[in-house]
């Protein structure tokens, strides 16, 4: 009888990894296509978020693009629509409007129009929040944006210096006797 159960979890562990999206691996903004689940207005947002998250950094003459430059909130979306449950595109929505809602109490403005500082501090009041819808889309959005950072072209080619196969052969090389 264990047989049998460790058999139907590997068949479903097995069908998990097969159906995984092959794009969200080493993915750039041409290979997720244009998600329409949100309004203009919330996928600007959305792109203020990511950009919250991980900002564009400037090192002496090194420009680090952030996450809203490599459009990782379209792989947030393509994530939440593709590969989680409904519930989780509803807490996107509720979500987007308890951003914009909890700047509005604490400073008086919209998400987008306020300072780099008061954007993290938002995300901190909703983290640590009492309402679960809140702090669920924190978390997710905090995740998706390291997920999709991390696998995106730029990173894994000019952070992580990705090679397709490491290591090289040379066959013409002097050999001393």
């Amino acid at each position: 009888m264990k047989r049998r159960s460790a058999i139907k979890s590997l068949g479903l562990a097995l069908g998990g990894i097969v159906s995984l999206p092959a794009w969200a691996n080493g993915w750039n903004p041409e290979s997720v296509a244009e998600v329409t689940t949100l309004s203009v207005n919330d996928e600007a947002l959305l792109a203020e978020i990511v950009e919250t998250i991980i900002p564009e950094t400037k090192s002496g003459s090194v420009v680090s693009p952030g996450a809203k430059s490599l459009k990782v909130h379209q792989f947030a979306q393509r994530m939440i629509k593709d590969c989680y449950p409904e519930a989780a595109q509803a807490t996107l929505q509720k979500g987007l409007t308890a951003i914009d809602e909890t700047a509005q109490k604490s400073f008086s403005k919209t998400f987008t129009a306020l300072a780099p500082q008061d954007r993290i501090e938002v995300l901190k009041q909703l983290s640590t929040s009492s309402d679960a819808t809140g702090k669920q889309f924190v978390n997710m959005i905090k995740n998706l944006t390291i997920q999709g950072y991390t696998n995106s072209e730029y990173y894994l080619t000019n952070v992580l210096k990705y090679n397709m196969a490491p290591g090289f052969y040379h066959g013409c090389v002097p050999v001393a006797s």
